[in-house]
């Protein structure tokens, strides 16, 4: 019995607690004009606004709609205390994303009831203690419980027979099925299939000509329903990333800096309370025309502080000599990720007693107290932050 939880719209969910005057009204997450959307509630849906889109188009769609900042540490802050609800009902939970995860609840019947009952219950603590709704499907594979939650949205429920998987499943669109992207579904449409039924009742060999082995075998048997993958819990992350897209092209080296050290202190925040280190560093710069380029550091000793982080990033990015190039864009990477406690640490020679480690918990130990942005480097404290 597995269930697919997905909260609904969850970012602008989150920030319309923020905003309680704006509710009902058209919320967007995303700003400045070379943004994306992040997320949109669903009175800014009616209009086409979608996750993904540039806010640019989403403003010309919607000139009326309030579109705030991300923020990040908040949604993750709100991800978390969702995430503790769903190991009240199950130890196997698999976090997709901040705002979605498989739970494994064959095991919670007896104690919790049905797999409906579970949904249930979940649910209601989840509207109860965060006041935000997500959808849920039950089914008996990951792949069904997935679609049955994208079915029901949003604040819905929808529970899937074992025995009637085909007939939840063949009648909906080929696009639906995990893997069909954008050029698979022209290859698939191509061929003149357009439902999963159609899918199903193609021959294998015919789909492998098309879509090759791996994926034409993959589709095949999702197409009959057949999912066998378990709910794989507590799945190490394998990196932590964050980048920025600005407003408009930045030129210069010490402005860049100041942002990349802003997406390190976010990342590197996660990474602590992941309970890792990074032993390899990555950043990305794309310039105005749009090429990318990426340049990484591996460490003798793994990090998770922030200006220690920052150090090697710094490092990187000045080697690039790109003072004066017009830049649109630059992100952080932490790879190479490493549990804290199996982290071997590099003793120094008259070192102090009590150092950036104790200083990093602490302020850690502040921000959760007191909030985003109550410690920050002095480097990102901006012209009004008199009160920080």
């Amino acid at each position: 019995m597995i269930l697919h939880v997905d909260m609904d719209a969850f970012f602008a969910s989150v920030s319309e607690l923020d905003h309680p005057e704006h509710k009902g009204k058209p919320l967007v997450v995303g700003a400045g004009v070379r943004g994306v959307v992040l997320s949109a509630n669903y009175a800014a849906r009616k209009f086409g606004i979608r996750a993904a889109m540039p806010v640019a188009k989403a403003q010309r769609m919607a000139p009326h709609a309030l579109f705030i900042p991300p923020d990040h540490r908040r949604y993750s802050d709100v991800s978390e205390r969702v995430m503790e609800i769903f190991h009240r009902f199950t130890p196997k939970v698999e976090p997709l994303s901040l705002d979605e995860a498989f739970l494994d609840v064959t095991g919670s019947r007896r104690l919790f009831g049905s797999g409906i009952e579970i949904a249930k219950a979940i649910r209601q603590a989840v509207a109860d203690e965060e006041r935000i709704t997500c959808s849920v499907g039950i089914a008996s594979s990951k792949f069904i419980a997935k679609l049955a939650s994208g079915k029901c949205k949003p604040d819905g429920m929808l529970e899937i027979d074992p025995m009637h998987v085909l007939d939840f499943l063949h009648p909906l669109p080929v696009g639906d099925i995990w893997g069909v992207g954008p050029k698979t579904n022209e290859i698939l449409q191509n061929l003149g299939l357009r439902t999963v039924a159609d899918l199903a009742m193609t021959p294998l060999a015919t789909l492998k000509r098309a879509l090759g082995d791996s994926s034409a075998t993959s589709l095949y048997e999702l197409a009959w329903g057949r999912d066998y993958r378990d709910v794989i819990s507590d799945e190490p992350e394998k990196s932590i990333s964050a980048a920025e897209t600005f407003a408009y092209d930045l030129d210069d080296s010490e402005e860049i800096l100041t942002e990349l050290l802003r997406l390190t202190e976010r990342a590197t925040l996660r990474l602590r309370k992941s309970g890792y280190r990074a032993s390899t560093i990555t950043i990305r710069v794309r310039f105005a025309d749009f090429k990318t380029i990426t340049r990484s550091k591996s460490l003798d000793q793994s990090v998770d502080g922030t200006l220690e982080t920052f150090a090697v990033a710094k490092q990187l990015f000045l080697a690039l000599k790109l003072d004066g190039v017009r830049i649109r864009l630059v992100g952080i990477g932490l790879e190479g990720l490493i549990p804290s406690d199996e982290a071997p640490e590099q003793l120094e020679l008259g070192a102090p007693e009590r150092g950036w480690r104790e200083a990093v918990e602490a302020m850690d130990k502040a921000l959760d107290r007191f909030g985003k942005g109550s410690v920050r480097p002095a480097r990102l404290i901006e012209p009004g932050d008199d009160d920080h």
